[in-house]
């Protein structure tokens, strides 16, 4: 380590810990004006995980969410040119250290949160047509595979954080704590907007096989073990319309 990566090093400390300047790092005049910068510093980082996370800070509470958010800067400084991706370790910095949340849902707001902001942050691409899809020959439907959105998340949730954060957003008052709800959400992107659903077990494993490149043919068989094997077809077909509708699907390849 070269001695400009050492001084780099100390001066980062100094900043993000409660500690002072290391000595001989900063003429003894300028500690009090160090002081004002790293509390500057700072309170920058805490605003940027806030405009990250609109409602985490609303949910928890302003001083539960800056201690959190002092602890996260301590142990993941920005390293990013861009403060809009400060944040995005903070998720599993928040599963490694459930000490600092009151409640076990506020994990899967913030996995909420993230997921909304990667989705509007997406790149474009071409969708599929109603017109596009009525075109494929019927011999060819069971080969056939989908591409998802580029903004398309499907998360793992235990609680049911969708109305919470619903209510939040909205400006409603008292909301009630989240109600625990092992379930999947769907995230994506649909035109400038970002929008979410939370899946049933039989949506969910449709779009699961999806996000796992099977072609119809399988999906429909991963649909029969929980449909039936007369109903998997049409149940595909459905919600494949479905997701048609919300600008979730890719256009086909040409051939």
């Amino acid at each position: 380590m070269t001695q400009l990566q050492t001084l780099q090093g100390q001066f980062q400390g100094a900043l993000l810990q409660d500690q002072p300047a290391v000595a001989g790092l900063l003429a003894a005049n300028r500690e009090a004006q160090f002081g004002v910068y790293r509390n500057a510093y700072r309170a920058r980082l805490r605003a940027a995980l806030r405009d990250n996370f609109e409602v985490l800070p609303l949910v928890m509470g302003d001083e539960a969410f800056d201690a959190l958010a002092h602890a996260y800067i301590a142990a993941h400084p920005s390293r990013h040119y861009s403060l809009r991706w400060f944040g995005h370790q903070l998720c599993a910095f928040m599963a490694d250290n459930d000490a600092l949340l009151e409640h076990p849902a506020m994990l899967d707001l913030a996995r909420m949160e993230w997921a909304l902001r990667q989705a509007f942050d997406a790149p474009p691409a071409a969708l599929l047509t109603p017109a596009e899809l009525a075109a494929v020959p019927p011999q060819d439907w069971a080969e056939l595979q989908f591409t998802l959105h580029p903004s398309v998340q499907l998360l793992d949730l235990r609680w049911a954080v969708g109305p919470v954060w619903h209510a939040m957003k909205s400006g409603q008052a008292d909301v009630p704590p989240p109600e625990a709800l092992d379930h999947a959400l769907l995230v994506w992107r649909q035109g400038m907007s970002t929008q979410w659903k939370s899946l049933t077990p039989t949506e969910a494993v449709f779009v699961q096989c999806l996000i796992a490149g099977q072609r119809f043919g399988a999906v429909c068989q991963a649909l029969a073990q929980r449909v039936g094997e007369d109903a998997a077809a049409p149940t595909a077909v459905n919600l494949l319309c479905q997701l048609l509708g919300t600008g979730a699907i890719c256009s086909l390849p040409s051939h």
